[in-house]
């Protein structure tokens, strides 16, 4: 594990924000989540982005996809989502989970 100073942790932080902000907002994915024995997320001082994994050369994020379309097509959405916020990083995209359960953007649940 590599340790940060101060400046590179608040700049990790807020481009994991951004990054998690990005891929929730992804029609296709229900959220962002933790694979037992292989976390992915970003230790800050006092707080976690679970999900969402900032290194030097690469981004990785783990998320539940939502049922439909198929799931290359899942990983290459949230890619697009996220490249702009990282050029030159790699993105790495895990799908941990799929989930059934539809809902219509702007419903009280979704």
């Amino acid at each position: 594990m590599t340790l940060l100073g101060g400046q590179a942790r608040t700049e990790a932080g807020e481009l994991a924000d951004l990054i998690a902000a990005a891929v929730t907002g992804c029609p296709d994915v229900a959220g962002l989540t933790q694979i037992p024995g292989a976390p992915v997320a970003t230790y800050l001082p006092g707080r976690t982005v679970s999900g969402v994994a900032v290194r030097a050369g690469e981004v990785e994020v783990c998320v539940v996809a939502r049922y439909g379309l198929p799931l290359p097509e899942i990983a290459a959405q949230v890619r697009e989502a996220v490249a702009p916020l990282v050029p030159g990083r790699m993105v790495n995209v895990v799908i941990a989970d799929i989930t059934a359960v539809t809902q219509t953007r702007g419903s009280p649940n979704g």
